[in-house]
């Protein structure tokens, strides 16, 4: 596990990052979490006491890679922007996207789509997760989960899922 401090920066104009608050983590400790790589990846640990697990560390092209820092990890730190923050994390070797029960039951049925769906990248697959689970209504939901068999079946991403179900509802 590496430990350093750093200060919670935000982007003020980033193109799609605009507005995110986020940590840098410099090239050398991002080496040491994970070595001779260049393509995001997930750690685990702790910001301040505050556990975190399944995060992403993004790369920014200069060999340094950042975190960013949702809301609900802003409010368990009790920090925002310019604040000080103790950052100890490790590389999580382990880090799965729990496919829920009415998902899986789906998948269970096709195992192309499943298979399709293993293929992406886990932060492809919590796009996909995180929309299932935003659904408001027991409906909603079930349309979701069906939008999302046939998206992998049809080998599509979420970008791609989303543009298409915007199209039919016209």
């Amino acid at each position: 596990m590496v430990e350093f401090n750093t200060i919670i920066l935000q982007f003020a104009e980033q193109g799609e990052k605009t507005g995110w608050t986020y940590i840098e983590i410099p090239a050398d400790i991002a080496q040491q979490l994970k070595p001779d790589n260049k393509k995001s990846f997930r750690v685990k640990g702790y910001l301040d006491d505050f556990p975190v697990k399944g995060m992403a560390l993004m790369p920014m092209g200069d060999g340094n890679f950042i975190m960013a820092l949702r809301q609900e990890i802003r409010k368990g730190i009790r920090k925002n922007k310019g604040a000080m923050l103790r950052v100890r994390i490790e590389h999580d070797k382990h880090f799965k996207v729990e496919v829920p029960d009415d998902l899986q039951e789906c998948f269970d049925f096709d195992a192309e789509a499943y298979a399709y769906y293993n293929s992406l990248a886990p932060s492809h697959q919590v796009y996909f997760i995180k929309w299932i689970n935003s659904a408001k209504t027991a409906e909603t939901r079930a349309r979701r989960v069906v939008s999302t068999i046939n998206a992998m079946s049809r080998r599509m991403d979420y970008a791609m899922m989303i543009r298409e179900l915007k199209k039919l509802r016209g």
